[in-house]
């Protein structure tokens, strides 16, 4: 089993001691629940790519302080995965998605409000916390971003011109254009749109398709907006 690792948000060890010392919420996971002590070793990252190899030299339960031994930083991947999904009414269900999607490798994440979204009050602070706790369970050293909801309109409107970038919008409407996207998905930066449980509607279709969104499909049966979301993620991954 390897080291447990440790999301610290800002990481400035002094030049001179290299001393850290950690957060009230660490400080007793480390001492209290996994009982560390002094002299043994542990792993923070935080969140920009670098992972700090770290021992402890005070163990106490509110201000277990370390002493970082050694970094490495780990370089983005090449193809990053955007993913843009309509919150659910069902918060679980969405939580599950994030939480997955987090540990698949997902870059980023946008809420958007869709014309048929049922749900459009986030707990943005718990949703950013399922964020980093995925993290730290995929060993991972770059924090993906959680963006803050946006209407569907504004999103596709606002969005940049980007090189290298391809764009899909995932539907369930017949659509003589839309092709798998298991054939579909190439080594390179995508973003895909995902609706909500009642799909996008056709005017959203259209506003997507005009803004250099290609229609895809999934697969052969209907998905629930996380589980579609899941599929995404796995395909663009690969």
């Amino acid at each position: 089993m390897g080291l447990p690792i440790f999301y610290i948000d800002d990481i400035t060890p002094s030049a001179d001691t290299a001393f850290i010392q950690l957060g009230e919420e660490s400080s007793r996971h480390i001492v209290q629940v996994l009982r560390m002590q002094v002299g043994e070793e542990l792993q923070l990252t935080d969140g920009k790519g670098f992972l700090y190899l770290a021992s402890i030299v005070d163990d106490h339960k509110k201000k277990c302080s370390v002493k970082i031994i050694s970094e490495v930083f780990r370089e983005k991947k090449n193809n990053p995965v955007r993913i843009a999904i309509s919150p659910l009414k069902n918060a679980a269900r969405f939580e599950w998605f994030l939480e997955k999607a987090v540990e698949i490798g997902v870059e980023e994440i946008i809420p958007i409000i869709c014309q048929r979204t049922e749900k459009q009050h986030l707990r943005t602070d718990r949703l950013k916390s399922i964020v980093v706790s995925a993290m730290l369970q995929s060993q991972q050293t770059w924090l993906p971003v959680l963006q803050e909801p946006v209407k569907f309109e504004t999103y596709i409107k606002g969005l940049p011109a980007e090189a290298n970038t391809q764009r899909y919008i995932a539907h369930c409407e017949a659509d003589d254009q839309k092709k798998p996207l298991a054939n579909m998905a190439e080594q390179s930066k995508s973003l895909i749109l995902i609706g909500p449980e009642g799909d996008f509607s056709n005017p959203e279709i259209e506003l997507a398709t005009t803004h250099g969104f290609i229609p895809v499909s999934l697969g052969e049966t209907r998905l629930r907006t996380e589980t579609a979301g899941m599929v995404a993620a796995v395909l663009l991954n690969r």
